[in-house]
């Protein structure tokens, strides 16, 4: 198994940032990549952003692209996201997510945190 503890969110203003952290542990070896989704209330969980294992290759959604960044530390085994400029519908729970190398789809999940933007 793999343990994915999430952290960093919190409250800020529009405009402001905000640096999310994503602790792996456990069965690491099997990860093939590392995703960012996020969920507002009374919508659907949607996808941010991605790294592989590596680190060599990240995706980002339209909505986030050059405002966030996501990186890793393979040393620590840690995903972040860095998230700019953010806006009030950037608001949801943040959740991070693995993605086995056997498996097309994010198998792993943390327990989520939160990004409140003020306006």
């Amino acid at each position: 198994q793999v343990q994915l503890v999430e952290s960093g969110g919190g409250l800020v203003q529009a405009g402001g940032s905000l640096r999310l952290s994503c602790a792996a542990s456990g069965r690491t070896f099997s990860v093939y990549r590392m995703g960012w989704f996020r969920q507002a209330p009374g919508k659907e969980r949607e996808f941010v952003s991605s790294i592989s294992w590596s680190g060599g290759s990240t995706l980002y959604a339209d909505s986030v692209k050059g405002r966030f960044t996501i990186s890793k530390d393979n040393a620590k085994n840690t995903v972040y996201l860095q998230m700019n400029s953010l806006k009030p519908e950037d608001t949801a729970v943040y959740y991070c997510a693995g993605r086995p190398t056997t498996d097309s789809s994010y198998k792993h999940w943390g327990q989520g945190t939160q990004v409140t933007v003020s306006s």
